[in-house]
């Protein structure tokens, strides 16, 4: 299948309840295989808003783009994705003449819940890890304070780290960006209990 001719499903969802939480709006490809992608619900979407606000306010912004949710990142011959977070440092390189396909990230962030845990821990990552421009990748979870970061070092090592304590520094060297546990999961709520932002300087 040609890479560029694959488009985000668009037909109307029909008979989807009330009751239906996560309704599929968006679909990915994985290896050429689709995978429903699941509506982001309000947890995600405050993660994802965290890091936007929390790399958005130290990057310069002249050096690199940042997206968030919707800007679709081609791996591999026949793998397309949607990741919640995007760096590019540099020019921006896409596979189509509309910009829509980039090939470059600097910096991917995915977040995941337990009912796309499997495919982004497995197929996707290991997709991720194979960009060649990729300097770091970060698996966030949704529904625990915990956060997987993986980091280059050379084209065939990389450094995995570990996130799961409040005051734990998150460092992405490669844009110059540091942030704490606390403030990526500012105003989620676990059990009840609500987490305030910390932010590191």
């Amino acid at each position: 299948m040609n890479s560029t001719s694959f488009k985000p499903s668009t037909a109307p969802v029909k008979n989807i309840q009330p009751t239906d939480a996560r309704a599929v709006l968006k679909s990915e490809m994985i290896e050429g295989k689709t995978y429903p992608r699941p509506a982001s619900n309000r947890w995600h979407n405050v993660i994802a808003t965290n890091f936007v606000i929390a790399i958005g306010g130290r990057i310069q912004r002249g050096n690199h783009e940042l997206y968030s949710n919707d800007m679709r990142v081609k791996f591999g011959e026949n793998s397309v994705c949607f990741p919640a977070v995007v760096v590019v440092t540099g020019e921006p390189e896409f596979s189509d003449q509309n910009s829509e396909l980039l090939v470059n990230p600097t910096v991917l962030i995915e977040i995941f819940s337990a009912s796309t845990r499997a495919t982004d821990r497995t197929e996707k990552l290991e997709g991720f890890l194979a960009i060649p421009k990729l300097k770091e990748c970060l698996l966030v979870n949704e529904q625990e304070m915990r956060i997987e970061h993986w980091s280059r070092q050379n084209p065939k090592q990389w450094i995995y780290r570990i996130y799961n304590e409040r005051d734990d520094a998150i460092s992405l060297e490669s844009i110059g960006c540091k942030m704490s546990l606390s403030e990526a999961y500012s105003q989620v709520k676990f059990r009840e209990s609500e987490l305030s932002s910390r932010a590191v300087n």
